[in-house]
């Protein structure tokens, strides 16, 4: 009994002693937690009270605008973000939604959008694009600030305009083999009417990986990946954010399956590129370091052109991992060819709608060729197709490749007469800024005469975007155009074109780049027949 009750003072003894030492810390922690929490509400009270002075549909509890955004079919998600543009934010061209407890400011008027994208401290992607890391990484499209801006300081030498002038060749190579193809599914097909977008996308396809990556792949087959489905469908549905719902799906046994193929395809690419390297240094070692020439056959037999700007920049002078290597590769393989391939689509489908216009473009490219539509352009006959630039000018203002741009806001920034606090996510909606009927006189109209050199004169620097603006610009917009320039001319020499869809008939879809929902139907005709029976 004794032994007990001298156990029992033990213990409660030890048990004071414990709550001396503990009770101290735990207030300590407690206090942390208090001051945390009341941090968070201040700084919560202070965002939604600048986030409700912007204009916006009512929201509900709890849920704010989420069940308009996330209820209903998946492909109407950016007709929904239209719509709430033009009922709320036109006028002053700002507005607000809250999906959730997460507010985004959607921004549609050239002086809000510069204060953001002009700032060399806001260049934090949203973090929507954090369901494209998985694919992408940390690539120049998807990466942090800290990691972004030494990549781009240390890729931009590879794009430089005078590197792009040797890749026309390649351009108009793989331009002749668009224009066999198309010529095969005329003839093949019983009506001379097809879909434009798979045969420019598998055409951008080739041009992207022999020019930058060393690897003619031969794109004659579709090979549609579903990602670009698979996230716009997370990004749209708030409850699939969680990587703990997200990966007990469907939807992730096919975003993984995607990502296997598309990273095995990466690392193919790199791997054969960086023996091919070795090779080359050995060579050149066994000619007593005598001049590099300037194409070779490998001992594989396979042909390759000395100037391979990105990919050898990147293995050879970049200092980047193999992973960071891969990454770069993989977002180039979506911003090399995915949005080039969707802008062609649409210049040759609008050029298909206005024929006027497209016989001004014909006449510019026999002017500038001296009627030979047999013999390709020179760089410097690229450059001189003006109109042809303004044609494509125009089909990206009408149709821009990435018609959002996301930024994660790190300090409060003031847009015209409102403040958007820090922590917001700002959503430029570039399709509606290039509609802004103060900069373009009937907007939704295709009018290539508005770049025209004395009808851009005075127009705000952000009023046209396509490339997006500012530090965070797209590296690759010389390419594109270039690109676009040679492919678009080509099938106009070979092909009159002729719209079948009608533009108010076509659905917009945006799942990683603007697209048709269903295609783009036109018809083509060859010119010369055409020409001569006329």
């Amino acid at each position: 009994m004794e032994n007990s009750y001298a156990l029992d003072r033990w213990t409660v003894r030890r048990a004071t002693a414990l709550v001396a030492v503990v009770s101290p810390l735990t207030l300590t922690v407690l206090l942390v937690l208090v001051m945390a929490l009341l941090v968070y509400k201040a700084r919560r009270a202070k965002m939604v009270r600048l986030i409700d002075q912007i204009p916006g549909p009512v929201c509900m509890p709890l849920v704010g605008n989420g069940l308009q955004i996330n209820v209903g079919c998946k492909d109407e998600l950016f007709d929904r973000i239209i719509a709430s543009r033009k009922m709320f934010g036109r006028r002053q061209g700002i507005s607000r939604v809250w999906n959730g407890p997460i507010p985004y400011v959607l921004i549609s008027k050239a002086s809000a959008v510069e204060p953001i994208l002009s700032n060399p401290k806001l260049v934090e992607k949203s973090n929507d694009y954090e369901y494209m890391k998985a694919w992408l990484g940390n690539g120049l499209l998807t990466s942090p600030g800290y990691i972004w801006h030494p990549r781009r300081k240390s890729l931009t030498p590879a794009f430089h305009f005078k590197i792009l002038s040797d890749f026309v060749t390649i351009f108009q190579n793989q331009a002749d083999v668009l224009i066999e193809k198309l010529t095969e599914a005329t003839r093949a097909a019983a009506s001379p009417d097809l879909n434009i977008v798979p045969f420019v996308t598998l055409c951008a396809l080739d041009i992207f990986c022999e020019t930058a990556m060393g690897c003619p792949v031969y794109a004659q087959q579709n090979s549609n990946s579903e990602i670009g489905k698979v996230i716009r469908n997370r990004l749209q549905k708030i409850w699939l954010h969680p990587d703990f719902v997200f990966k007990r799906t469907k939807e992730f046994q096919k975003h993984q399956e995607c990502l296997k193929v598309l990273h095995t395809f990466s690392d193919r690419v790199v791997r054969e590129r960086k023996e091919e390297l070795r090779k080359r240094r050995e060579q050149t070692d066994q000619n007593n370091n005598g001049p590099e020439p300037e194409c070779g056959v490998l001992a594989d037999g396979v042909y390759r052109k000395k100037q391979l700007a990105f990919l050898d920049l990147l293995l050879d002078g970049s200092g980047l991992s193999d992973l960071a290597i891969r990454e770069e590769v993989d977002t180039f393989i979506i911003g090399g060819h995915d949005t080039t391939a969707a802008a062609m689509a649409w210049i040759l489908y609008l050029l298909g709608a206005a024929p006027d216009i497209q016989e001004r473009v014909v006449q510019e490219i026999d002017a500038v060729m001296g009627g030979d539509r047999d013999r390709r352009p020179t760089m410097a006959e690229l450059n001189e197709m003006r109109y042809l630039e303004c044609c494509i000018k125009e089909g990206l203002r009408l149709y821009p490749s990435i018609p959002v741009i996301g930024r994660r806001l790190t300090e409060d920034v003031r847009v015209d007469n409102y403040t958007i606090p820090a922590g917001t996510t700002a959503m430029i909606v570039v399709y509606e800024l290039h509609r802004d009927t103060a900069v373009f006189a009937n907007p939704d109209k295709f009018n290539p005469d508005n770049f025209l050199p004395e009808n851009c004169n005075g127009r705000h620097p952000y009023a046209y975007i396509p490339f997006s603006a500012g530090p965070r610009n797209c590296i690759g917009q010389k390419f594109a155009i270039l690109e676009e320039k040679s492919v678009i001319s080509a099938v106009l020499r070979k092909f009159r074109i002729e719209a079948v869809n009608r533009r108010e008939d076509v659905q917009l879809l945006c799942d990683l780049v603007l697209r048709p929902k269903d295609g783009l139907t036109v018809r083509l005709l060859p010119r010369g027949a055409t020409e001569a029976s006329g």
